[in-house]
């Protein structure tokens, strides 16, 4: 009778599958529910304790693993009829769970040091799960593979090493395989699968993680030899062939298909992807994907309920698409995942027919045009995110109607027109809201003063929109806020107390680029705050100390006075600071030295004075370092310049001397990116070891010194360099030709800190000006008001990126390079005050985007894209563009 019992369930089991795809673990979990009781076998009792002296089980898992009757430990099943064991269950994760219920006792999974063939003993075993265990990184034995009983084998997540032994392909019986490992380091391999020719009656597997990049070319040709394949999950399996025509699929019943995180070359998506009309799940996330989505015919994936498309580079329109999933009768899509995309083109109105849609994602794209009205069809929509796209129009105000909707994302696109409360009527799940419009201010947020909004927010961030002039009184309903950020918003008052008051519970306060006026509040009780960022407001009064704080950032605004010496007491989590463009004054207190854990420090455009302090060795993790535009002098700190993590430090504009080589020699650090020591009293000359100390520098500027010697030739090892100023000093001697080699001014690298707010004085065109976050864009070379001599190297011609050459007020002689018209993104030349020859034929460039400001203005912009500037021998030349 058990072994009809047991056949029918396996028959049952199948015909669900056929129908309705449900999860064979859990059948699995449940069909095993009742033990014996008849009592387990002396030998496989025994088999179990051989099993059991192979590992380490540090919380006493198995402890239950005593007495005769082994039908009864954990994790293990045996047959109700003839007491023989079928089933192993030793998942980590669940017999933790199980031993420690809801308490927050600490659990360790089993470790093993060798798995024991003793399992072989167990002739009757169909179900084996190790999952989740530690296998100390030794290969998965080949014994496995004469278990020939197996329907269920789970050896995920297990820390197995080497190859994955061809001798799997025995388990002729297997319905369920998952050799995946999400959380080691090394991962199995597989030179080929060919053996999973042997496991026809497959149907689940999961290889997640296990390198096939010995196998990428034929993968699919074995995988279709599993025609009862349900489920395939081969994600980040380094697979990199993706056929485009496949004439005969046999496993038709697939219903779930994974191959996201595989690199396919910019493969496009094959049409026999989309051919599984059983198909429920299908996911191709950042597999490199290019091309248009492939035509559907209508009532082919109806079945379909995650659509996952995301982090590719599909372009074209998605108009079919959308129209043949919406002319299902039933449609049953309900995850739709299109972000990072070069999706174009209207978001089509039949999306309102897709009415079982709970998750939509389209960010990241170049979608334009308007919501489309239908989208209040979407009575289950939980997640809308539209943000980074081209969008303009109004926003419909049937969003408003949208009651399951949680998060609501329309940042960073080119919305007009007004929101209202109606635009939020029924919204009364949403807990995260994000918006933002390009240019700002032409959206307007405008609720009246008393609105009390349906919903509770955790997270909100409104950008570039115009809020009312006094602070949102309608954030003080809201009582669950962890993140404010309202950026550009045109808000000017004064800050509410009500807002300090939430202060236990935020963890990101953004109110910058606004108008807010007052004093800070001396102390605050932040309890996890990430970040409080204030920056470019008129906030007044002394700097205060919030503890707790990780990130502070008040760059831009009137506070003045001295740092507090209690800084590093009061704040000794504080991680990045940011007081740049102020009106503090004093020295820079020691006590700085005293945050270990600070990763940038930006006291740039103050009123400081004096020394610095020469113990800097206790910020091991300090990178970013501008003290640029204060009163500064004395030495550079040796410790300082040895920071072993430094990539960027800014020192200019202030009296610092001593020799430049007293610095250099000092720096350890092999990410040091930018190197900006202009504008001081530095002697002495430029080291010919420079370039092996400091080959990583991409921007280097030492103008306005007091330094001498020639300009070595070491400095063409510095090869990814685009600004080199080193213009105002006393160097003498000819300009290297390596400098033609420089690929910093041949290749565009565009690599840009998003931890700081990049900067830097540049002379170009006769006047210096202030670069912001177009920085990584500029390639100048200055070596200017020096004494430099010898005939310009033609070399400097290859420079093709090259956009403002000044070699001017020198002794150079001979002829200008005929060629230095080649220089097509050249926007300023100046080769005056020199005794140079020639007439050069010069070109126009094309212009290049730059965001700049004067430095009269810090925050004014300015564009000097009108003219190409031509300084040559005391006259001035313009091409006009």
């Amino acid at each position: 009778m058990a072994s009809m019992k047991y056949t029918f369930l396996l028959a049952l089991i199948f015909l669900l599958l056929q129908t309705e795809f449900i999860s064979l673990e859990a059948i699995w979990s449940n069909s095993s529910a009742d033990n014996s009781t008849v009592g387990c076998i002396d030998m496989e009792r025994e088999a179990l304790l051989k099993f059991k002296e192979g590992l380490d089980d540090p919380s006493g898992i198995l402890s239950s693993w005593v007495g005769e009757d082994c039908c009864d430990w954990l994790g293990v099943g045996c047959s109700n009829r003839t007491g023989n064991i079928i089933k192993l269950e030793l998942n980590g994760q669940h017999l933790c769970d199980q031993m420690t219920g809801n308490t927050s006792t600490e659990c360790w999974n089993l470790l093993f040091a060798v798995l024991s063939p003793s399992l072989l003993e167990l002739k009757y075993l169909n179900y084996l799960d190790l999952s989740n265990n530690f296998f100390m990184g030794i290969p998965i034995p080949n014994f496995i593979g004469s278990l020939n009983k197996l329907t269920y084998l789970n050896l995920s997540n297990t820390f197995f090493n080497g190859k994955i032994p061809p001798h799997l392909g025995n388990l002729s019986n297997l319905l369920y395989l998952d050799l995946s490992h999400a959380f080691s380091t090394n991962f199995p391999t597989a030179s080929n699968i060919n053996w999973l020719s042997g496991l026809s009656s497959l149907k689940y597997l999961n290889l997640n993680y296990v390198d096939l990049s010995e196998a990428t070319t034929d993968w699919l040709q074995t995988v279709n030899l599993l025609p009862s394949l349900l489920e395939l999950h081969l994600f980040q399996c380094e697979l990199h062939y993706l056929p485009q025509s496949f004439t005969t699929v046999n496993f038709t019943s697939l219903s779930v298909l994974d191959l996201s995180f595989n690199d396919f070359y910019s493969s496009s998506i094959p049409q026999w992807v989309f051919n599984f009309t059983s198909l429920t799940k299908l996911q191709l996330i950042s597999c490199n994907l290019a091309g248009s989505i492939p035509k559907i015919a209508k009532g082919d994936l109806c079945k379909l309920q995650t659509l996952d498309l995301s982090i590719n580079n599909l372009s074209g329109e998605i108009t079919e698409f959308f129209q043949a999933l919406s002319e299902c009768s039933n449609s049953s899509l309900e995850e739709l995942y299109l972000g990072d995309n070069q999706v174009i083109g209207n978001i089509p109105h039949s999306l309102g027919n897709l009415k079982r849609l709970r998750e939509l994602q389209l960010d990241g794209n170049a979608f334009s045009g308007s919501i489309p009205s239908s989208i209040q069809n979407l009575s289950r929509l939980e997640v809308l995110s539209l943000s980074y796209n081209k969008m303009n129009g109004t926003i419909p105000e049937s969003i408003g109607q949208l009651s399951e909707l949680r998060e609501l994302h329309l940042s960073w696109n080119y919305w007009q027109g007004i929101m209202t409360e109606t635009h939020f009527l029924n919204l009364t799940k949403l807990y995260d809201f994000s918006l933002s419009s390009s240019p700002s201010n032409l959206l307007v947020f405008n609720v009246t003063h008393d609105w009390i909004p349906p919903f509770s927010l955790q997270y909100v961030k409104i950008l570039g929109c115009q809020l009312n002039p006094t602070f949102p009184a309608w954030l003080r309903t809201q009582k669950e806020l962890t993140e404010i950020q309202l950026v550009n918003t045109a808000i000017s008052d004064t800050i509410p107390n009500w807002l300090w008051n939430l202060s236990s519970q935020l963890q990101i306060l953004d109110l910058s680029h606004n108008k807010l006026t007052g004093n800070l509040p001396k102390s605050l009780n932040f309890s996890s705050l990430e970040s409080v960022l204030l920056d470019f407001n008129y906030l007044e009064g002394p700097l205060p100390l919030w503890p707790n704080v990780k990130g502070l950032s008040l760059r831009s605004n009137l506070l003045s006075g001295p740092i507090p010496i209690r800084i590093s007491q009061e704040m000794s989590h504080l991680r990045d600071l940011d007081l740049s463009g102020n009106f503090l004054n004093g020295s820079i207190p020691s006590s700085i030295n005293e945050l270990r854990d600070l990763y940038s420090l930006l006291l740039s455009s103050n009123c400081f004075s004096g020394n610095i302090h020469y113990h800097w060795e206790s910020m091991q993790s300090l990178s970013f370092i501008d003290l640029s535009r204060n009163n500064l002098s004395g030495g550079i700190p040796s410790s300082m310049c040895s920071l072993p993590y430094l990539i960027w430090l800014q020192l200019s504009n202030n009296n610092f001397s001593g020799n430049l080589s007293l610095c250099l020699k000092f720096v350890s650090s092999k990410s040091l990116s930018t190197l900006d020591l202009g504008e001081n009293r530095l002697s002495g000359s430029i080291p010919k070891w420079i370039g092996e100390r400091l080959s990583s520098i991409t921007m280097l500027n030492l103008r306005g010194n007091m330094l001498f010697g020639k300009i070595p030739k070491q400095l063409c090892d510095i090869t990814n360099i685009h600004v080199l100023d080193l213009a105002q000093n006393n160097f003498s001697g000819s300009i290297p030709s390596c400098f033609g080699g420089l690929a910093g001014y041949k290749y565009f690298d565009g690599t840009t800190f998003g931890e700081i707010t990049e900067h830097m004085d540049l002379v170009v065109k006769g006047r210096q000006y202030e670069f912001y976050d177009q920085i990584s864009n500029v390639n100048l070379m200055d070596f200017s008001k020096s004494s430099l001599s010898g005939e310009i190297p033609t070399e400097l011609t290859n420079l093709t990126l090259l956009n403002s050459l000044n070699l001017s007020q020198n002794h150079l002689t001979g002829m200008i390079p005929e060629n230095i018209g080649a220089l097509r993104q050249l926007e300023s030349l100046d080769l005056s005050s020199n005794h140079l020859s020639g007439n050069p034929e010069l070109y126009g460039p094309p212009p290049l985007p730059t965001s700049v400001s004067t430095l009269s203005d810090r925050n004014a912009e300015h564009k000097y894209q009108e003219d190409v500037h031509v300084h040559i021998d005391g006259e001035d030349q313009f091409e006009k563009l």
